[in-house]
């Protein structure tokens, strides 16, 4: 492969999944992790991405008020988060996770909604914050740079107290078999806390995310109510997840 396709496919993975490692890029493209390293540090150099031990981030989802033209797939985005929004009913205590998704979806909640949102996520609070006729209830503990959302024990704890009617996951990939997975150990974690605390999980994702796959696990397939993608329900790809009794939108 050469480095100008390698250094491609580098940035649409990290758009994509907010987050890469460098030694899973290694083997999918069977090239040295020194080869990998000097691809990040140049395209880190160029604006491309955020370099990180082990890897790299997104530039817009690293921001805690990311401009709009920076986000990935923005028009999807805002789809799912519409689609989302008609889950929220008045006096619903809803527990969202973090990314650009959800960011989208605090975004676009109508004014007059009157609900409790539950979050660690820092980019999400602020939004939040802005709503006129919602609570919000911050999950407090260490926070993680790398995904700007509160992590650890303290957070766990709180979550455990909570009763959700809705949990809103921007997820990173979604098969049948493996269920939803991730990259980043300590986000997993709290995603598995937040849906064993709420009745419905509710995973929001675009549509280049469907039958991937990464690293870690966070929940099998069973643990999904219900899946919003930019597309029509009806699509061919969404059709073996109606078949396995998750609802659509």
């Amino acid at each position: 492969m050469l480095k100008r396709e390698r250094q491609a496919y580098i940035v649409h993975q990290v758009n994509l999944h907010n987050k890469v490692l460098s030694n899973t890029l290694s083997s999918e493209m069977e090239v040295s992790e020194d080869t990998i390293r000097r691809d990040l540090q140049e395209l880190s150099e160029n604006g491309k991405l955020i370099k990180v031990h082990g890897g790299a981030l997104s530039p817009s989802f690293n921001k805690i008020d990311s401009p709009h033209y920076d986000v990935y797939a923005l028009k999807s985005k805002r789809i799912i988060a519409k689609k989302a929004v008609s889950l929220i009913k008045d006096g619903m205590f809803v527990l969202t996770g973090g990314g650009t998704t959800i960011i989208e979806l605090a975004r676009c909640l109508p004014l007059h909604l009157q609900a409790t949102f539950v979050s660690g996520s820092i980019p999400a609070i602020v939004e939040y914050m802005s709503h006129p006729n919602i609570d919000v209830i911050v999950l407090g503990d260490k926070l993680s740079k790398v995904s700007k959302i509160t992590v650890g024990a303290d957070a766990h704890a709180r979550i455990k107290t909570i009763k959700a009617d809705l949990c809103f996951l921007g997820i990173n990939a979604i098969n049948l078999k493996h269920g939803i997975t991730d990259n980043d150990w300590d986000v997993v974690q709290l995603k598995q806390q937040m849906i064993a605390s709420s009745q419905r999980t509710v995973c929001l994702t675009i549509a280049e995310k469907i039958n991937s796959l990464q690293p870690i696990h966070v929940c099998d397939i069973s643990k999904v109510h219900t899946l919003i993608t930019e597309l029509d329900p009806a699509s061919e790809i969404l059709k073996p997840y109606v078949d396995a009794g998750i609802t659509v939108l």
